[in-house]
């Protein structure tokens, strides 16, 4: 039987002001969609916040671009990182 967990990337600044690049999580009933679970971990506090806050954050699910009303579930990668600037 497969383990109820996802794992989840932090890229860029966020790994570095998250201070870890990775996790796993118990997927909870109540992370259905990307967007939970960026909510769930914004509930955090401190620098956490900044992931339900005004600046935008990417997601990716298991290596494809998402928005926060895609769904979740057991043994996919969720992947957030800041938009991508340049000039």
């Amino acid at each position: 039987m497969a383990t109820d967990t996802i794992t989840v990337r932090y890229f860029a600044r966020l790994r570095e002001e998250l201070g870890t690049d990775s996790e796993v999580l118990a997927l909870d009933a109540e992370q259905r969609t990307a967007g939970d679970l960026l909510n769930t971990l914004a509930e955090r506090g401190g620098p956490w916040r900044q992931l339900a806050g005004d600046q935008p954050v990417m997601i990716a699910v298991n290596q494809a671009m998402a928005r926060p009303h895609t769904r979740v579930g057991p043994g996919d990668e969720v992947a957030f990182f800041p938009p991508v600037t340049g000039g």
